[in-house]
């Protein structure tokens, strides 16, 4: 249980817009308060290559050549949410 309990991880998506996310948020405070907001914000691409590669480095993925295309390909999809993000709220006209 406590293996399970250190690697379990969840992701929830909510629009901050109209109703829906006031009323999870009264019906679960849990959502809120244990929680960890995380807004999509520019980063540097050697940033975002250190991180990957710091959390990849204790992951036995088998060969190294596979381990190193991940950690190039985190900038890259990263910068492809950015992007979206962007058309999205050049679209809307809001952030969602």
């Amino acid at each position: 249980m406590s293996r399970i309990k250190r690697n379990l991880h969840t992701s929830l998506c909510f629009s901050p817009v109209g109703e829906n996310l006031r009323v999870k948020a009264r019906k679960f405070p849990g959502l809120v308060n244990c929680t960890t907001i995380d807004w999509f914000q520019k980063w540097p691409q050697d940033a975002l290559r250190s991180v990957s590669k710091k959390m990849l480095d204790a992951v036995d993925l088998g060969r190294d050549e596979i381990k190193a295309a991940i950690i190039e390909f985190m900038p890259v999809s990263f910068d492809i949410v950015q992007k979206e993000s962007e058309n999205i709220f050049n679209s809307e006209k809001r952030n969602i």
